[in-house]
């Protein structure tokens, strides 16, 4: 049974939303996916929200760029944690799905990454799962670990290497 249900607005949002999916495939956590509109499917987007809880899912990320309402929209249908993801749009670069999913309206918490963060909305929805699952807290504090070694690894080859150096072996060139 699905935990977490990866929403966007468009099918044009699928290249940055995978990411999200690709997260919770590591962690092997299951998911849904859904192509739903706050504008253009708004009763559609509504019942998703309210049946939600029912289907057992535990998190909702929701992606979309431009006005953005589809986070929202299911926040204020739902109890259930929402992650919105603006999406980065040709118009104003996704600073628009920002806006408009981080501004939400006090009482209705939509809990926001970067624009085209669903990277990051995936690991979020991990760590909120991870709050009731004892083998999840323990794969998510690995992974973490895994980050810092490899950032500690790369301060290391600098050191060793040096500026041009390391520049160099990256496959950079000097300047």
């Amino acid at each position: 049974m699905a935990e977490v249900a990866i929403l966007m607005g468009s099918d044009s949002d699928l290249a940055v939303m995978k990411d999200a999916a690709h997260i919770l495939k590591h962690f092997s956590v299951e998911y849904e996916v859904a192509i739903l509109s706050a504008h253009r499917l708004p009763k559609e987007t509504v019942d998703f929200a309210l049946e939600a809880e029912k289907k057992g899912l535990k998190v909702i990320i929701a992606g979309a760029g431009g006005a953005a309402h589809l986070a929202g929209v299911i926040a204020a249908n739902t109890t259930i944690p929402v992650i919105g993801v603006p999406i980065m749009s040709t118009a104003m670069g996704g600073v628009d799905a920002l806006y408009s999913t981080v501004q939400m309206p006090k009482g209705i918490p939509v809990a926001t990454v970067a624009i085209n963060g669903a990277a990051n909305a995936g690991l979020l929805a991990i760590s909120i799962l991870a709050l009731g699952n004892p083998e999840l807290s323990r794969k998510i504090k690995e992974y973490r670990a895994k980050l810092a070694d490899e950032v500690r690894n790369k301060g290391m080859r600098l050191v060793d290497l040096g500026i041009e150096g390391y520049i160099l072996q990256k496959g950079g060139n000097k300047k």
